[in-house]
């Protein structure tokens, strides 16, 4: 077994939220050491969490809409590495789901991304990506920091989270699918190609 691959089992049967979330911990993620594009989300929601299969839900299916992948692309480890803040499901809170777990990204990012070196374009999703691996680059609001997406690239592509909640989100900021959305398939497009 390789080093990877360890550390692969490891994060697989950790348990460092055991007693902090209100099932069993179930980490839900998929990386490669040859992923080229790593997503990092905020954490799986209770689908994911049943089925065990990233972004298995309607968020997973607008997110593909929005790369212009199909599943079976999208499922390919070789091209998408998916690596939430939070493994595991965090519960659920009064508006939503809850934040992902504070201890999980800093215990299991660095040792993963130690070891893969072919990443070439991180899409952060939503808040908690972005604040971890944007920090204080981050603008004002959420909004703002989509909007300025260009002065991240081309390491870092920060996307709102594509939850059916952000619908409204989306209708009130027509520049996200008119502008943001076209280079961020463009930039997948040319990634799928070199894999070619």
């Amino acid at each position: 077994m390789s080093e990877f691959e360890i550390l692969c089992s490891q994060a697989k049967s950790c348990v460092t939220c055991l007693g902090k979330i209100p099932f069993e911990p179930n980490p839900v993620f998929q990386v490669r050491k040859s992923s080229k594009v790593l997503l990092v989300g905020q954490a799986p929601g209770t689908k994911v969490q049943q089925t065990g299969i990233p972004w298995n839900d309607p968020s997973g299916e607008e997110l593909r809409r929005w790369m212009d992948v199909d599943r079976e692309q999208f499922y390919d480890a070789e091209v998408f590495g998916i690596l939430p803040m939070g493994l595991c499901y965090p519960g659920k809170g009064n508006s939503g789901d809850l934040p992902p777990r504070p201890e999980c990204a800093p215990l299991w990012h660095p040792k993963f991304l130690d070891e893969m070196k072919e990443i070439r374009l991180f899409l952060l999703i939503g808040n908690y990506a972005q604040a971890y691996y944007l920090g204080a680059r981050r603008k004002l609001n959420l909004t703002e920091t989509v909007k300025s997406y260009q002065e991240y690239l081309p390491e870092f592509f920060p996307l709102v989270h594509p939850s059916p909640r952000n619908r409204i989100w989306q209708k009130r900021n027509p520049w996200f699918e008119e502008e943001v959305l076209p280079d961020l398939r463009e930039r997948i497009f040319e990634i799928l190609k070199d894999q070619c």
